[in-house]
């Protein structure tokens, strides 16, 4: 392996400025937990020469999301019940659209990945024997999920920064990746905008080399108007659309119930002490128990508003006969439909419907009242049964201003989670564009529905991976100069060009520029409103049209300030990635597809949701052929490409110990 830097220029000179450039073997982008890890195993193996650029350590969704328990998803190790890798692969698998192949790989690797965490100091919760035990998590047919509370991937992340620190890994904090580079053999570095350096000649354009990238800028979030990824998570997936690498299921996310003004999922015991659930209109009067019309009698709501808890994502086939799901709806009709606001409220118990008798715990099914029971919360209250189950996460909102035993929490149906995302071989390297390797929720493992957690051990899966083949194949420098230049030199011209047009620093034709605030929120609306939890097929249609057309208006922006240059290239490859978004899923509905998954697909000659439901409300079924399928999205020639590709089934092979062992130590496994 080489262990030496191949050049030793620094600066790239354009139009008389001088970037900085900085030569490195690898980049990682982000530092969430899949990048900080990806990082952090590069430097085991043996790749010294690292560097991490982050817009901000402490600003991804890794380490500003969570839940009431946020689980992380693995093998069960600590359980009676009969557990292996290829049973929870099927769990994996089952879910639809998913390579069983990548099923396997998280599966096998899941064990060696929780315990690495729990070496370095995630305190998963253990008995006197050892083990670490477990509960079932949505999606999960054995006790899989683990959590130390709220913020598990907020520790994760912590730990994991420990010993990314300790190895003396280089960090560009508050430097934000702005375009990727890429030359005939594959990636080549990217383009970031320091923005401690805005004010200079160079607008704090700084430039990376390297000849191998991982990828890990998180999900969507800054695609949505409804999200809860935390406020000021863009997400950054576009970046790599725009050179052309092919994407996966960009269609399936998961959508959930999580408030609004502090964003957090309300999940698990938000929902198992049973609060009331309310709407208002805009002032907040008018004060209904919107849920109460749609179900027969109130042991039948609170067994709903229980099972929200472990059942928290919106899933079509919880729907019917007055499941969890329904819930969803209504709380998204009540917002959109009807243009309320809808609040959960722990300060009462749901009404009692149609006269009957008051709430009690004695009303509720067994599963509902031996859980509360069993957890030590048979108190009056919603509020007082959240204080003995979990007071850590009514203390969560009051650190964020808001007191659960003063004022109600406003909720609305959410983005939390792309499903889809980068496609990936079985090392995490892009099946499109050679030595980049998208990992965490950029790399597009998982199919239509996953299991709750399983995305945190798919990012430390997927990352460990990535540096083992990074490690083991492309360990030397190869790239150089004369193929890195022109590369760089076209996107930093590109991106000067944008911002003295959008500052007015060169004279344009157009009178008036758009305003950028604007511009975003009309992008993002449109993703709320065609690509949520709620689709139909012509919104999505026209969705697509104008999406193409906002985003060719791109060049026109204008900004007042150079402190607005990050969120003007920002919203370059934003507006961009949500055409490419909307134009997945309008592909995915043109081959047949119906309702799945955590998405909902309206036709008014479809199957009724509910009989007290207006008739637009009626949706389609799931065409379930193409669970054996995958949609795969790509940019070509100023146009979006999809394609059916059949999935791949779980390996069955019978593996030769001494044929593994001699190809292992001959690297022939990172090959194949």
């Amino acid at each position: 392996m080489s262990t030496f830097r191949t050049e030793s220029r620094h600066t790239l000179d354009i139009s008389g400025i001088s970037l900085p450039v900085h030569r490195y073997h690898t980049l990682v982008i982000g530092s969430g937990t899949a990048s900080l890890k990806a990082a952090d195993r590069l430097h085991q193996y043996g790749i010294r020469d690292i560097a991490v650029v982050t817009e901000g350590i402490c600003r991804g969704t890794s380490y500003n999301t969570g839940s009431d328990k946020q689980t992380y998803f693995r093998l069960s190790t600590g359980s009676p019940e009969e557990d292996s890798p290829y049973l929870m692969a099927e769990d994996l698998f089952s879910g639809g659209s998913m390579h069983g192949d990548h099923a396997l790989i998280e599966s096998v690797g899941s064990t060696e990945a929780f315990h690495y965490l729990a070496s370095i100091g995630v305190p998963f919760p253990k008995n006197r024997y050892g083990a670490y035990v477990g509960y079932k998590t949505d999606h999960d047919s054995r006790d899989r999920g683990s959590s130390i509370g709220p913020y598990t991937s907020k520790k994760m992340v912590e730990v994991l920064f420990d010993q990314v620190r300790t190895r003396g890994i280089s960090i560009f904090d508050r430097c934000e990746v702005v375009a990727l580079l890429k030359h005939s053999r594959g990636i080549a570095g990217a383009l970031a905008v320091d923005t401690a350096r805005l004010e200079e000649a160079d607008y704090g354009l700084t430039v990376f080399m390297a000849d191998a990238v991982i990828f890990g800028p998180g999900g969507p979030g800054g695609l949505y108007r409804d999200s809860v990824y935390p406020a000021g998570h863009s997400g950054a997936v576009g970046l790599a659309l725009a050179l052309g690498a092919e994407a996966s299921n960009l269609q399936e996310s998961q959508f959930g119930l999580a408030s609004i003004q502090f964003r957090w999922n309300v999940s698990g015991s938000y929902q198992q002490v049973i609060p009331r659930y309310i709407s208002t209109d805009n002032d907040g009067n008018d004060r209904r128990e919107f849920l109460n019309p749609f179900f027969p009698d109130t042991r039948t709501l609170c067994r709903a508003i229980f099972l929200k808890g472990y059942q928290w994502p919106f899933d079509v086939k919880k729907i019917t006969s007055y499941g969890s799901s329904l819930i969803d709806i209504l709380v998204y009709r009540e917002r959109s439909y009807l243009g309320r606001r809808v609040f959960l409220d722990y300060r009462n118990n749901p009404s009692p419907i149609g006269g009957q008798e008051e709430f009690s715990l004695d009303m509720l099914p067994g599963e509902a009242r031996s859980y509360l029971e069993k957890s030590g919360a048979t108190a009056a209250t919603p509020l007082e049964r959240l204080l003995a189950m979990n007071p850590e996460s009514v203390e969560l909102y009051r650190s964020h201003n808001i007191d659960l035993e003063t004022q109600p929490l406003e909720i609305a149906v959410s983005a939390q989670h792309n499903n889809g995302g980068l496609s990936v071989d079985l090392w995490w390297e892009s099946v499109s564009v050679p030595r980049l390797f998208p990992v965490g929720e950029a790399a597009g493992t998982h199919g239509v529905s996953r299991p709750g957690g399983s995305a945190l051990n798919a990012g430390q899966v997927g990352a460990a991976r990535a540096a083992e083949k990074i490690s083991g194949c492309y360990g030397n420098y190869e790239l150089t100069w004369e193929e890195f230049e022109p590369a760089a030199r076209k996107e930093a011209l590109a991106c000067m060009d944008l911002i003295r047009k959008s500052l007015r620093e060169e004279c344009r034709d157009d009178e008036e520029g758009i305003d950028l605030t604007q511009y975003r929120k009309a992008f993002a609306a449109r993703m709320s409103d065609s690509c949520g939890a709620m689709r139909k097929a012509e919104t999505v249609e026209k969705a697509a049209e104008q999406a193409f057309e906002q985003f060719s208006r791109f060049d026109r922006l204008s900004i007042p300030s150079r402190s607005l240059i990050p969120k003007l290239l920002q919203s370059r490859h934003l507006v961009f990635s949500h055409w490419v978004y909307i134009s997945a899923l309008a592909a995915y509905l043109g081959y047949g597809g119906g309702s799945r998954g955590s998405s909902l697909v309206l036709h008014e000659q479809g199957r009724l949701i509910h009989p007290m439901l207006e008739q637009e409300w009626c949706y389609t079924l799931e065409k379930t052929e193409l669970q054996k399928y995958i949609l795969t999205s790509r940019y070509a020639d100023g146009a979006c490409v999809h394609e059916l590709v059949r999935r791949r089934k779980i390996p069955e092979e019978e593996f030769w110990f001494e044929s593994v062992w001699r190809d292992f130590k001959e690297k022939k496994h990172l090959n194949e």
